[in-house]
């Protein structure tokens, strides 16, 4: 039988007394379950939706050649690409001025910072991320070996970068992708849709390519692959490689065991 609990039935330890949900057998739990899992899923097929339009969006010329201080000097937006074809920019604030500095970046996008996924994966989808902020390398680099972000690359805004593409007050990631040596930016993330960035997903709906998968609604010629397949170990990505045979036979039986649960 469902119960409730008052609040005068809480416990004082310390914490605010909660006026908590009903406590539930476990068959009326799993009700309740499967009655928000359907929500869930729609919300899942909506974000789906919202990345296939996204897909679809104009592309921006780029038409300024921005530059960049680099660990190794001088850079332009093009090189940030290290030749991948897309490429994700996040201005994050590490300058004189943000609270913080110089020992710390601004705090929120210290937070996003920490929730980026190894980027082997994201690589493996042709896709470079970078991190773009006003301070001077030297700072960057105490900086990220402090935090324990060595795997991000971080790059100095030595221009107007940061104005022209919107995230010149405010944090933001801009997508960009490039034909040959011609760059266009395809989207922007900022205020609280960064709250969902940081992983493998995320950044690749944001992208003009999105995951490439075969499942995805994307518009003719668009690079595809199959799900899962193109999956590896952080440390064992080799380009245009075959999938390994024995994680294409377990990936099928899961992919297999999904469908089943679906219908």
């Amino acid at each position: 039988m469902s119960t409730t609990r008052s609040p005068e039935q809480g416990r004082e330890d310390g914490h605010q007394i909660m006026n908590s949900p009903a406590i539930v057998s476990q068959q009326e739990w799993e009700a309740a379950h499967a009655q928000l899992l359907t929500k869930e899923k729609a919300l899942t097929h909506a974000r789906d939706a919202l990345a296939a339009e996204r897909r679809r969006m104009p592309w921006l010329a780029v038409g300024r050649p921005y530059m960049f201080d680099g660990p190794n000097g001088k850079v332009s937006l093009l090189e940030l690409f290290e030749g991948r074809r897309q490429l994700i920019v996040y201005r994050a604030f590490f300058e004189p001025g943000v609270h913080g500095w110089p020992e710390h970046a601004c705090v929120g996008c210290s937070m996003v910072a920490d929730q980026v996924s190894h980027l082997a994966h994201l690589n493996a989808r042709d896709t470079t991320l970078v991190y773009a902020s006003r301070a001077p390398q030297a700072d960057i680099a105490r900086l990220k070996a402090r935090m324990g972000w060595d795997r991000i690359p971080w790059y100095t805004i030595t221009d107007s970068f940061d104005t022209d593409f919107g995230v010149s007050e405010w944090h933001g990631h801009n997508a960009f992708i490039r034909d040959g040596e011609k760059v266009f930016r395809t989207y922007l993330i900022n205020s609280r849709g960064d709250e969902a960035i940081g992983t493998l997903w995320s950044y690749l709906d944001m992208t003009a390519l999105g995951r490439q998968e075969v499942w995805e609604d994307s518009p003719a010629g668009y690079p595809r692959s199959r799900p899962y397949k193109w999956w590896n170990w952080h440390d064992s990505y080799v380009p245009d490689a075959a999938p390994d045979p024995k994680w294409v036979e377990v990936s099928d039986a899961g992919e297999a065991a999904f469908r089943e649960h679906d219908e």
